[in-house]
């Protein structure tokens, strides 16, 4: 099965778009949010084209086939416009024997490690920087941001499929890197 994963869409609708244009063009089954997916929060200047209610209907649209974990920006309101999940700290994906621990990383983080043995997978958004940190033998990676890069990073996504991670620079709509 091949995933789509991005983070930190923060209510842009441009970006979203962004988002689920990269999601069919690269034939995915299945998309995963790694939170904060409607609300800017305070510590962000507002995205591209703020519209929550804009960004909402366009996920509402695929919703069967996204699965979403709950950022430090998502809140139980935010769940009554969302026609998936985004409620839970984390999900558990299986991926070639390996387990995919996928959680926002605000509560689960190099600093903060979730119950993980070496060689599988802990996959967090929340810093808005993409990349790839080992650990004690367990694997971080981070997908960055869509729509508020930091650290001078691109507005970017993943693809997960048969254990292969590839960055995707959602303005261009190349591949950038890959684990």
């Amino acid at each position: 099965m091949k995933w789509l994963i991005a983070s930190d869409i923060h209510g842009s609708a441009y970006y979203c778009r962004k988002v689920i244009e990269c999601f069919e063009r690269e034939g995915a089954e299945r998309m995963l949010l790694l939170g904060d997916v409607l609300y800017h929060g305070p510590r962000n200047d507002l995205p591209r084209d703020y519209l929550p209610r804009e960004a909402a209907a366009q996920l509402n649209a695929v919703a069967e086939r996204v699965l979403g974990v709950r950022g430090n920006c998502d809140a139980e309101i935010d769940q009554t416009v969302l026609r998936f999940p985004i409620m839970a700290d984390y999900a558990l994906l299986c991926e070639g024997g390996r387990t995919v621990f996928a959680t926002h990383g605000h509560l689960y983080n190099l600093d903060c490690m979730p119950p993980l043995h070496a060689g599988e997978i802990l996959l967090h958004g929340h810093t808005h920087v993409p990349g790839v940190w080992v650990k004690d033998g367990i694997v971080c990676l981070n997908p960055g941001s869509a729509a508020i890069p930091k650290e001078g990073s691109r507005h970017s996504c993943m693809t997960l499929e048969r254990g292969i991670f590839r960055w995707i620079d959602l303005d261009s709509g190349e591949e950038y890197d890959r684990y």
